[in-house]
């Protein structure tokens, strides 16, 4: 995507020029990222062989993306920062949903940015969330605003045990969420998350976790990567098999209707990702992400293109790629500590994503994906990557 400056100098070839003839360098397109945890690294890497450069705002150092990019350190309500970050840049986006609505609203003056704020304001918020959703008629499991103790109460009794109490704003990954099954296990979840706005949702008997991750461009051109069966360990996303196993073409279709008519309501630009509940009779939706995501990462080595090029194609208003998967792939993300990466390279179908991250209990810190005929090829494979984990590995 570099723009040249024109025919090569007669008698030049390569990045030669003649003594005394100038030449302008190449431009190439600068995509800002808010964030610099792994989402903007692999996003880069899938953007530099495209031609693109990267900037990020990212306030920790060390970071994921520090070798992939420009990185404007400062934090993300920083104005002096976000000008900084946002002067020249071709497009902004962000790797993750809890960016300030301010700071994209303030770069909106000083760039395009996709998605829009609206995508971010409805995300961060539980409740907007599944209003939104109602709204849209898109099904989901009942649910009540809770704000006090004699709420909770009430909620409880309307909507039954089990439920499950959660913040409505900065949780994820399980954190923020605290289960009611028995009466005696409603004062521990209010110690624990009380004094804040908060959700409680009806427990779902769901069959499995499912999620779509879908692409939008800027004239409204959509497509969807086939649905994923997902596996959750203590709220953490433990391992991804795409395509989902046995699964009702319906549903696919059921899905992306649902996606597609919450992009367009949105106007939204760029890849995002809706959890799911299989239940009988259909889906309910849990929740969206408006990025990439981590049930997405299958993309990388089992489609034609990943979720993190289609993203860049998106917000660039370029060509949307393929979305068909090439085999089936099963995604395990590696948690606390790295497995030997000596032994996940001896599983010739294996690709191992490492995200320049120290080992910490439950930290997201690498993935794998292997590629095989069958899922049941995959799955063996995975079998063995972790049984070659060491203990330390895994949710806390």
């Amino acid at each position: 995507m570099s723009n040249g400056s024109g025919p090569e100098p007669a008698g030049t070839s390569g990045g030669e020029t003649p003594q005394g003839t100038a030449r302008e360098p190449s431009v190439e397109p600068v995509v800002g990222v808010v964030g610099g945890g792994q989402l903007g690294r692999m996003t880069a890497l899938a953007g530099v062989p495209m031609g693109l450069r990267f900037r990020f705002l990212e306030p920790k150092s060390p970071s994921p993306v520090d070798w992939v990019g420009e990185v404007i350190r400062g934090r993300y309500d920083d104005p002096a920062a976000l000008e900084r970050f946002g002067h020249g840049l071709a497009v902004a986006t962000y790797e993750f949903e809890n960016v300030p609505v301010e700071a994209a609203q303030f770069l909106e003056r000083e760039t395009t940015v996709h998605p829009a704020p609206a995508a971010l304001e409805m995300a961060q918020d539980r409740l907007r969330e599944k209003d939104g959703f109602t709204r849209l008629g898109i099904p989901t499991n009942p649910y009540r605003a809770v704000e006090t103790r004699q709420e909770l109460e009430a909620a409880l009794e309307e909507l039954g045990r089990p439920a499950m109490l959660k913040t409505r704003r900065m949780g994820y990954d399980g954190k923020g969420q605290a289960r009611i099954v028995e009466s005696g296990d409603l004062e521990p979840a209010w110690q624990k998350l009380g004094g804040r706005p908060l959700l409680l949702e009806s427990f779902v008997d769901f069959t499995r976790e499912l999620s779509l991750v879908a692409v939008r461009g800027l004239e409204g051109e959509f497509a969807a990567y086939p649905l994923v069966e997902n596996v959750h360990t203590q709220g953490i996303l433990h391992r991804t098999t795409a395509p989902a196993p046995d699964l009702d073409p319906i549903l696919q279709d059921q899905a992306e209707g649902y996606v597609r008519r919450l992009m367009d309501e949105l106007g939204y630009v760029g890849t995002m990702a809706v959890e799911f509940f299989q239940v009988e009779g259909g889906l309910l939706a849990n929740e969206m992400a408006p990025r990439v995501h981590n049930s997405g990462h299958w993309t990388q080595d089992g489609a034609v293109t990943s979720q993190f090029e289609n993203h860049l194609r998106a917000i660039l208003g370029l060509p949307l790629g393929s979305t068909e998967p090439l085999k089936w792939t099963v995604m395990l993300n590696l948690l606390g500590e790295l497995p030997p990466v000596e032994a996940v390279l001896h599983e010739p179908l294996a690709h191992v994503h490492l995200y320049g991250k120290s080992p910490r209990p439950g930290r997201k810190i690498g993935h794998v994906n292997v590629v095989a005929d069958s899922v049941e090829e995959a799955l063996k494979v995975v079998a063995r990557i972790e049984a070659a984990m060491p203990p330390g590995a895994g949710p806390v």
